[in-house]
């Protein structure tokens, strides 16, 4: 008689590092082949993933290491680091993993709600769907929260659209349409983002309403009332050339992924191309600001 093969079960992997480096430590333990990454508490600066068991522990710990060693020599700040690694019977991982979301009332006027909670009964403010799979964007990083938040200041006259370059989970593109955008386009260059961000667009009924696309930036003409990046810093520099042309001329950009002290690097960067800054917000150590021309 057949039997299905008991599941190996998982590796937690804990890394307390700066959160200077989470975005690039976050891509290289996908490399890895972790299933998921979270922020369980971003005060603490832990990072932790999620891998298929293998035995070989220590081998996975020395190229831990030995990326965040060579990270260092980019960020001083990752130089100090502590990597801790323990296993999680398979039975676990559901309710291991969908222990770090919980609805969260991110702004005044949204509460982001995971796929498998309920929707809160008598519920007076806007609220997003979300299955965050590997993609950035669950509405918990402060820098997902502020521009959530800075996405319900700009007072458009009339009809106006939204660009989300780097869309990652959708949730800013979700919330552009839920904030009354007569026209959404998200963009991320990242497959499996695209795939999450479609599965949540899906979950939020707006799969006509979202222009879900990995055309890369540097392709897009048309205009834009409200282009929003939670990206990095490197990617922010590498793409504000573009910014301009998918900006409306009477419109606003929101940029986020940034530490405080980053925000004159971008702000200088940006004076070349005719942006400006209009407000800058702050939460821990990011920064979030909104341009204009």
């Amino acid at each position: 008689m057949y039997t299905t093969p008991e599941h190996p079960g998982w590796l937690e992997i804990s890394i307390d590092v700066d959160p200077v480096a989470h975005e690039a430590l976050s891509a290289f333990l996908f490399d890895m082949g972790c299933e998921g990454v979270v922020s369980e508490d971003f005060k603490d600066y832990s990072l932790k993933a999620y891998l298929l068991f293998q035995k070989d522990l220590e081998d996975i710990r020395s190229k831990i290491e030995l990326f965040l060693h060579d990270l260092g020599d980019i960020f001083p700040e990752a130089r100090s680091y502590k990597v801790k690694i323990h296993t999680i019977k398979d039975q676990d991982w559901d309710s291991v993993w969908r222990s770090f979301f919980h609805s969260d009332r991110v702004t005044q006027n949204l509460m982001v709600i995971p796929d498998w909670e309920p929707i809160p009964a008598l519920l007076k403010c806007h609220f997003i769907k979300i299955d965050p799979g590997p993609a950035f964007g669950t509405g918990q990083h402060p820098t997902t929260r502020m521009c959530l938040l800075s996405m319900e200041k700009p007072c458009f006259k009339g009809p106006w659209t939204m660009f989300d370059i780097g869309t990652g989970s959708g949730i800013l593109a979700i919330y552009g349409v839920k904030l009354g955008a007569d026209r959404v386009a998200a963009i991320d260059i990242d497959p499996e983002a695209v795939r999450w961000a479609k599965r949540n667009i899906e979950l939020n009924g707006l799969i006509l309403e979202i222009e879900l696309s990995s055309k890369p930036l540097a392709k897009w003409e048309e205009k834009f009332s409200l282009v929003t990046a939670n990206l990095i810093l490197g990617t922010i520099l590498d793409l504000s050339p573009y910014f301009p042309r998918v900006l409306a001329p009477d419109g606003r950009l929101i940029l986020s992924g940034i530490l405080r002290d980053q925000v004159k690097e971008v702000e200088a960067r940006l004076l070349e191309y005719g942006l400006y800054i209009e407000d800058v917000i702050f939460q821990e150590e990011w920064a979030c600001m909104i341009l204009k021309r």
